[in-house]
């Protein structure tokens, strides 16, 4: 196992310098001859089902700061940008706990993971907006946080 790995990896040098696409080969062989597997043997959760869950996250009654920041960070790591339902149940779930600075910083990672596209973050924002409005969030446009302070 490990020899073969400290060969594979010194041949890998020897032989392929820094030639990214014959090295991306010659590790699916490497990782192949060590035995270590590319894909999971999990399902693959839908969008949906993916959506449900987290709405269903963030509504939990026993959710507390920590699984909110928790449950925030590990859809922020997702490459995607959370519908207005999840959104939405999320910036209750910060209201209830008191942490609207947190719900803020909610806002400002939805606009990061948008990617500049303002028709996306503004579509969301118009989704989720009856929800600050009823609990009295301003987005940090509002807040005047889009603009540089000097």
């Amino acid at each position: 196992g490990t020899h073969l790995l400290i060969m594979a990896t010194f041949l890998q040098r020897l032989a392929f310098g820094g030639k990214p696409t014959l090295r991306r080969c010659f590790s699916l062989w490497t990782a192949r001859a060590v035995g270590t597997r590319f894909f999971s043997s999990k399902p693959v959760e839908s969008e949906k089902d993916f959506d449900d869950r987290w709405e269903k996250y963030f509504q939990r009654s026993d959710l507390d700061d920590w699984d909110l920041k928790k449950g925030w960070n590990e859809i922020y790591g997702h490459d995607l940008v959370p519908e207005p339902r999840i959104v939405t149940a999320a910036l209750e779930a910060s209201y209830r706990l008191h942490d609207v600075a947190m719900a803020i910083r909610m806002l400002e990672s939805v606009k990061e993971k948008a990617g500049g596209n303002s028709e996306i973050y503004d579509y969301i924002i118009t989704s989720v907006r009856p929800t600050l409005d009823k609990l009295g969030i301003s987005t940090p446009e509002e807040l005047g946080l889009d603009k540089v302070q000097q």
